[in-house]
């Protein structure tokens, strides 16, 4: 059985930043996509940052010149870096991977950027 959790969320400033990290554990030969999506309220889960096992990056335009993502295939982990947090990034988090033909998610964690 294969778990995702993430960890590194919590409050920054306005233009501040945070680091998000996600491990995926268990019986995982490889993870093909794995990234990020965040949910603020009631709005639908919208993608943030998202790479290939091949290292290739997709970023929502809202997260482009200011996030980056990086994986390690290896440890089967994801980060996601946040620079010049606003206060519209303020959501919980999702880490995935899609693994074997599914998609996995973590329980998600808490962003707050406020002043």
């Amino acid at each position: 059985q294969v778990e995702i959790w993430e960890s590194g969320g919590g409050l920054a400033h306005p233009g501040g930043s945070l680091q998000l990290s996600c491990t995926a554990s268990g019986n995982i030969a490889r993870i093909d996509n794995m990234g990020w999506y965040r949910q603020h309220l009631t709005e639908p889960r919208a993608l943030v940052a998202t790479m290939t096992h091949d290292f290739s990056p997709k970023y929502s335009d809202s997260a482009k010149g200011r996030f980056t993502i990086a994986r390690d295939n290896a440890k089967n982990t994801a980060s996601l870096q946040m620079n010049n947090l606003k206060p519209e990034d303020t959501a919980v988090y999702y880490c995935y991977a899609y693994i074997e033909g599914a998609t996995l998610w973590g329980g998600g964690i808490q962003v707050t950027v406020s002043s």
